[in-house]
């Protein structure tokens, strides 16, 4: 089983650094595999959904929904989103004894035609944000995203490129970061925004939230939940990883009974969407 370093920011969770800004994702997929990771899955059909509601709700009058995808790593939710793809597709790409054979510019050229080849007719921009520069440059130069930039909001300001466009950004997508990114990353991006902007996170439930959710609500918008529903992430690295998780979950107020006992992490689905105005 694969074993990874414990993270500073969720204590016990395995870390793997080293598979997080190679020059493209064949590591990580490989590496990935065996604990089948599988939320971008999951999130495929929920931000195809909440970007045409975005779309629906606002009209045509800001033009197509850019989506801007936090911890956007090698592109991953871009390619799910906009592409004739599933994640199952992914990992056989990847993992292929074609692909391996390749040098990283060799694999480049590959995946722009494979890119291409599927893109599908309701596509949308998508910026992604990562502090894994390689990672971004991968997925930039493939044509998985519109603009991509190595930041760490955490620590440091938004640049004014990326400044400028999140400001035409109508839909914010994460789907592992929460716990690596906090409320300082959202209050610095929404600071940006001169559009409506939604948010759609998917959180482990190891992980607290309310944090974000607060922020969101100083800008406007009203966060809601299915608390009876949850999204599986991966298996657990080892016994080790899965004691520390039912006992954060336990500590964020969730019952691990069947789901994190069972063996796997598990995520809750926040939609961020502006108060309604009053009639």
């Amino acid at each position: 089983m694969t074993r990874g370093l414990t993270s500073a920011t969720t204590p016990g969770k395995s870390r793997f650094d080293d598979i997080y800004n190679e020059p493209d994702p064949r590591v990580y997929f490989r590496r990935l595999a065996p604990l089948e990771y599988e939320i971008p899955h999951h999130a495929q059909d929920v931000f195809r959904r909440t970007r045409a509601d975005r779309a629906a709700a606002h009209g045509a009058a800001d033009g197509p929904v850019t989506v801007l995808d936090l911890c956007c790593s090698y592109g991953i939710n871009a390619a799910l989103l906009n592409h004739h793809l599933t994640l199952a597709e992914l990992y056989a790409h990847y993992t292929s004894p074609e692909t391996e054979a390749l040098t990283t510019e060799e694999l480049i050229g590959v995946d722009k035609e494979f890119y291409a080849s599927r893109r599908r007719a309701d596509a949308t921009p998508v910026i992604g944000l990562d502090a894994a520069d390689r990672a971004v440059s991968y997925a930039l130069a493939v044509g998985l995203l519109d603009d991509a930039y190595a930041e760490n909001l955490e620590r440091h300001s938004p640049g004014p490129q990326l400044r400028r466009a999140v400001a035409g950004a109508g839909l914010i997508t994460v789907t592992g970061g929460i716990g690596y990114i906090t409320h300082r990353t959202f209050e610095a991006l929404l600071e940006c925004a001169r559009v409506p902007v939604w948010v759609t996170a998917f959180v482990l439930r190891t992980v607290p939230y309310q944090s974000v959710i607060t922020s969101l609500a100083d800008y406007g918008l009203v966060t809601r939940t299915d608390y009876s529903r949850t999204y599986p992430q991966r298996l657990f690295t080892g016994p080790a990883e899965q004691r520390s998780a039912v006992e954060q979950t336990l500590g964020t107020g969730y019952d691990p009974t069947g789901l994190e006992t069972e063996g796997r992490y598990h995520t809750q689905l926040y939609q961020s969407r502006p108060r309604p105005r009053p009639a």
